[in-house]
């Protein structure tokens, strides 16, 4: 089969280790079936669309939101590399999935308006679907309502024109949409469960998401989560388009 392709953009090590295995158990993938790619550790390479059977993009420490003047070199190149992909990718309606920095980064592309007005804390949320997201594919083995992990400091304020909203959250109306007929990107995160957002509330312990003594409490809000439906789209979106 053709590969997929992970873009990561996790500096820490733990992390983006972490992030590749998730994506592998959920996604049901053999390590020669997805190729990773560490944006933030050097140059986009030169992707033969043709190849792959479709691109994941990965959560990420970047905000698209914050201005250009604070941002560091690496994100305005990272930021550079990907709007140009997407040009590609969007023009093409090549398979996509968006997990959390994703929105960010296809939301952007899309001329969408990203900003801090529906940022979340990272834990629990219920998400519930649209007349939209129940018809998508995508989603055919979710509930209408389902649980999901989040943690983000920006989220689409205004969601663009192109895209068709799948689904929402009380307090973030954007939780995933769609471009195209095959271009998707979710606010939450469908590579996760309890052990793995664990792991990231230790290994993201001062980069802001939460009070410096705040992580006993954010850990036991996760827990006992009974988080099971969103690695189900991750799976169907590899099912949906593998390739040989």
């Amino acid at each position: 089969m053709k590969p997929f392709v992970l873009l990561a953009s996790r500096a820490e090590d733990e992390a983006a280790d972490a992030e590749y295995e998730q994506v592998l158990r959920f996604g049901g993938l053999a390590e020669r079936d997805l190729v990773r790619v560490r944006m933030e550790a050097g140059p986009l390479p030169d992707l033969d669309l043709d190849a792959v059977s479709g691109l994941i993009v990965g959560g990420s420490p970047f905000d698209t939101s914050t201005p250009p003047d604070r941002k560091s070199a690496v994100q305005r190149r990272v930021e550079s590399e990907i709007g140009a992909l997407l040009d590609r990718v969007v023009a093409r309606d090549v398979p996509f999935l968006g997990a959390c920095y994703g929105v960010g980064t296809l939301g952007v592309h899309q001329g969408g308006v990203i900003d801090r007005t529906y940022a979340e804390p990272i834990g629990v949320v219920r998400v519930t679907l649209t007349v939209a997201g129940r018809a998508d594919p995508l989603l055919a083995s979710v509930p209408e309502t389902f649980d999901a992990f989040v943690g983000h400091k920006e989220a689409v304020r205004t969601l663009p024109s192109s895209a068709t909203l799948l689904a929402g959250s009380a307090t973030c109306p954007v939780q995933m949409f769609r471009v195209r007929r095959n271009l998707y990107a979710t606010q939450f995160h469908p590579e996760l469960d309890v052990a793995g957002i664990s792991e990231r509330i230790r290994i993201y312990g001062g980069y802001g998401y939460y009070g410096p003594d705040e992580q006993a409490q954010v850990l036991a809000g996760v827990a006992d989560a009974d988080v099971w439906a969103p690695p189900r789209i991750l799976a169907a979106f590899v099912t949906r388009y593998t390739h040989p």
